[in-house]
């Protein structure tokens, strides 16, 4: 059975900790999107059938000895923005929300490997320099296989790709289940 469905998600990359008071929901692992989530109006002109919308924040600080950097702190999060995704109530399914939550997934594997590269780091001169190096790095990574998702399941239609995808996303996300978000 092939389904006919077509999703494009949006893939929204915040650089540093938003300021707004945007409504956004930090992944979870016990906490799974529901369609009530997505409260954004859909685009008429578009022929998804839904719109996620996710990213990383980042945020860190520096402790110092006078003018030297002694130590730092960062913070990582997956973020889902409900007003900016949406769907076709007349034309979703459970299998297109898996869909999308994998999306959502996906921003999380990449939040616990910029975790785990953040924890590979000595505090050095140059700290700020090389976080900033990771981060668009990871952003740059998450983007490319947030693409290459889609492309390889053709938006959730292409149901093999999908339990491939399904299953190594999964199996990635347990190999960094030391940086999983608490």
């Amino acid at each position: 059975m092939q389904i006919k469905h077509l999703i494009i998600t949006l893939l929204f990359l915040c650089f540093g900790t938003s300021a707004n008071n945007e409504e956004t929901l930090t992944w979870n692992n016990t906490r799974k999107l529901t369609w009530e989530d997505f409260k954004a109006s859909p685009n008429p002109n578009s022929d998804a059938v839904a719109l996620t919308a996710s990213g990383i924040t980042f945020g860190y600080s520096l402790k110092t000895s006078g003018k030297r950097i002694v130590d730092f702190s960062a913070s990582v999060e997956a973020h889902f923005y409900p007003n900016k995704s949406w769907y076709l109530t007349d034309r979703a399914d459970d299998y297109i929300l898996a869909h999308e939550q994998l999306h959502f997934d996906i921003t999380e594997l990449y939040v616990r490997k910029f975790r785990q590269q953040l924890d590979r780091l000595v505090v050095n001169q140059n700290i700020k320099k090389q976080m900033g190096q990771i981060h668009i790095a990871i952003n740059e990574a998450l983007d490319k296989t947030q693409k290459t998702y889609d492309k390889q399941t053709n938006h959730s239609i292409n149901v093999e790709a999908q339990e491939y995808w399904n299953n190594y996303v999964k199996e990635e996300l347990n190999k960094l289940d030391e940086y999983k978000s608490p």
